[in-house]
């Protein structure tokens, strides 16, 4: 009789499918990822600067200092990137069967993501920028979600921007508010 430990994963019944290893080209294909979603996001932000405008709106004095949001936009944009590369590669049919909702849900945040930053800093308008986090806000929930079922930890990973998007929906609105 065989030792079960011995009997390799994708041949375990009941077990889930192995992993590949991770080599070379996957770290590519990680950075890849990672480049790319970041890339995009400070594209965006390149071409709508905040700029007097901002400097001059009525803010909460819990508003965080400006230098802050563009380390914590590329942390959570490298984290994203991070989890797309594990939604791509997560083997198996239950894999398999989640991955069109979770590239699905990856699509529409990234298109609403990518739309606040016009919206308010470009249109100057809070009202439009804040009905567009509101919807990013559901979006990224359901990315985080749809990634958890792909792979656990690829939604995991998505809870600090589920947490940053939360706070900018109060912080855009309180600005809209107060201007």
């Amino acid at each position: 009789m065989r030792n079960p430990a011995s009997i390799p994963r994708h041949a375990a019944p009941g077990l889930p499918p192995a992993r590949p290893p991770v080599r070379l080209r996957d770290g590519i294909a990680w950075l890849c990822w990672v480049v790319v979603v970041v890339a995009a996001g400070a594209s965006v932000g390149v071409l709508f600067s905040p700029g007097a405008w901002y400097d001059a709106l009525a803010k909460p004095t819990w508003h965080p200092p400006a230098w802050l949001f563009g380390p914590v936009w590329t942390l959570l944009y490298a984290l994203l990137g991070t989890g797309v590369w594990l939604v791509s590669r997560e083997p198996g049919p239950a894999a398999e069967a989640a991955r069109p909702q979770a590239w699905l849900a990856f699509g529409v945040q990234a298109v609403l993501n990518l739309a606040w930053t016009p919206l308010f800093f470009g249109l100057r308008s809070p009202a439009s920028a804040f009905v567009d986090i509101v919807l990013l806000w559901g979006a990224v929930l359901w990315m985080t979600l749809a990634f958890g079922r792909v792979r656990p930890l690829a939604g995991t990973l998505q809870v600090p921007l589920v947490a940053w998007v939360s706070f900018a929906l109060v912080l855009n609105g309180t600005l809209w508010l107060m201007n």
